[in-house]
């Protein structure tokens, strides 16, 4: 394990985020995100969270035409983001103390972020973007089906995946819904969930009275 530095909040990733940009294959996950992005209005505001330094999924999305909005904790990371998108907004910050989410968003990206984080911060994030989400929003992230932990392969630490059944339970206390999974060429597992529109949620509750 890389020996970490105090008070790093990126889960590791500041000390080897030269390692990372030269490693990170940027054929792994931009057509998924791509397809996805098909699914929502052209040229509204994303929020990525573990932005790192934008390649390939915030590239994937600017080049769609949408508005980035880049977190991520590593200032590394983050300083590349900002050379390569110098007009998108970002912030160096933890994903779960985000300050973009005071704000709303059409959709959130969460690509490569759930499972590098504590379940009590994942919680966090699910419930964060749930709020900022508009009715009708999507939000996208990636994380293994099954309950597992395991050593993340450039830090060393310790990277846990919920779950579905519990995502799925966490996303439904919070008013959101799993519409649907896929897997990409990299056994990347995706979750696509919806904010349904407030008045379908209405409808449905006139309907079963």
């Amino acid at each position: 394990m890389v020996n970490p530095i105090p008070h790093d909040k990126s889960n590791g990733y500041e000390q080897i985020a030269q390692t990372f940009m030269r490693a990170r294959n940027p054929r792994i996950g931009p057509a998924t995100v791509r397809q996805w992005s098909k699914t929502l209005p052209r040229g509204i505001a994303i929020l990525d969270l573990g932005c790192g330094y934008g390649v390939p999924i915030s590239q994937a999305l600017i080049d769609e035409g949408f508005a980035v909005w880049g977190v991520d904790a590593s200032p590394s990371l983050l300083a590349a983001f900002r050379v390569r998108f110098p007009n998108a907004p970002a912030e160096c910050a933890a994903a779960e103390e985000s300050e973009f989410f005071r704000r709303t968003f059409d959709a959130i990206v969460a690509w490569g972020l759930m499972f590098l984080l504590p379940p009590e911060a994942q919680t966090t994030v699910i419930k964060k973007a749930a709020k900022a989400l508009t009715p009708g929003a999507r939000f996208l992230f990636t994380s293994q089906a099954r309950p597992i932990a395991w050593s993340d392969s450039l830090t060393g630490r310790t990277s846990i995946s919920l779950g579905r059944e519990r995502y799925e339970e966490i996303l439904r206390a919070e008013g959101l819904r799993l519409a649907g999974e896929d897997v990409d060429e990299g056994e990347n597992h995706y979750y696509f969930v919806l904010k349904p529109e407030a008045d379908a949620t209405r409808d449905g509750a006139n309907a079963s009275r």
